[in-house]
């Protein structure tokens, strides 16, 4: 941004405090407090939402010449709930390329970003976006979900399987607790993308296509992201239970590594045993088949 002449630098500045004024506290979760004399948020709680530095912040709305990246760029657009045209706009001031969500997100999961979770096996560990999709896991997490295997890298999503598929064959035995509870996370990070085509088409088919999820969607519920845990049941060696713990990821402020503990001695044998499988078994007890099987029948699904 060091490049960007003095009057695109000038109108940046303006067009940031605008997009800042126009959000209250209440808008992403914060007490309005006493004496705000600042319409909207103030710098230094945009700098805190988006992971970047008071002072550069302070010094990109002055329209100093300092440089911008885009992935910088793009969590303080998250954050002011930038749609695209807007997002377009902010790029094409800061004089960097405009990154759509998606190009931006196969960027952000890179070899390193799989080394790391590949580092952490025995661990299930995974890559979750803001909308649960799979954007990389390790192979303890596929042993763990043996479903994910079954689908395409695009449409590895767990919130689409989880309120798709048979609620007995849930991988979670209190799903009544943790389905609701992702939802509302969903619905949290949801306030940050409103009007993005690719968060309204997600939302509009999960909608469609669960009545449970639009009861809980309906519900308005909020929640952050937290460490849980979570008791899977898996058919071929029964229940496991897993203490979650969430990792930031600094070049996407919005995608988590996610690791998976088994938090008891019964759970880490069981979890062990599943390394010994060839053919886990994928759904409820009662409902189960080999993961072959189901893997076969869904190229056959697939041919002419």
């Amino acid at each position: 941004m060091s490049a960007v002449s003095a009057p695109r630098r000038i109108e940046l500045a303006a067009f940031l405090r605008s997009r800042r004024a126009r959000i209250t506290p209440q808008d992403v979760g914060m007490p309005p407090g006493l004496r705000r004399r600042t319409p909207g948020l103030r710098r230094e709680e945009v700098a805190q939402l988006a992971g970047v530095g008071v002072t550069w912040y302070t010094w990109l709305e002055q329209g100093r010449p300092i440089n911008a990246s885009v992935q910088v760029l793009d969590a303080v657009a998250r954050t002011l709930r930038l749609d695209v045209t807007e997002r377009q706009h902010l790029y094409r001031l800061a004089g960097v390329p405009f990154v759509r969500e998606q190009a931006a997100e196969a960027e952000a999961v890179g070899q390193e970003v799989q080394d790391i979770i590949d580092a952490l096996d025995p661990l299930a560990a995974v890559v979750y976006n803001a909308r649960y999709d799979v954007l990389a896991c390790n192979a303890a997490y596929r042993y763990t979900f043996p479903s994910v295997r079954l689908d395409s890298p695009a449409d590895r999503n767990v919130l689409r399987r989880l309120f798709t598929g048979p609620a007995c064959c849930s991988a979670f035995i209190d799903r009544s607790e943790e389905l609701p509870r992702m939802v509302a996370q969903l619905r949290g990070a949801y306030g940050r993308h409103v009007g993005e085509p690719v968060w309204e088409s997600f939302i509009e088919q999960m909608v469609r296509w669960s009545a449970e999820f639009a009861r809980m969607w309906a519900s308005g519920d909020v929640a952050p992201p937290g460490q849980r845990i979570k008791t899977i049941q898996h058919a071929s060696v029964g229940i496991v239970r897993l203490a979650s713990t969430s990792l930031a990821v600094d070049a996407a402020p919005e995608h988590r590594i996610v690791v998976y503990t088994p938090v008891d001695e019964e759970s880490r044998v069981r979890m062990a045993r599943l390394r010994e499988l060839p053919d886990p078994l994928v759904g409820c007890p009662e409902h189960a088949r080999p993961l072959s099987q189901l893997a076969g029948e869904r190229e056959e699904s697939r041919l002419p």
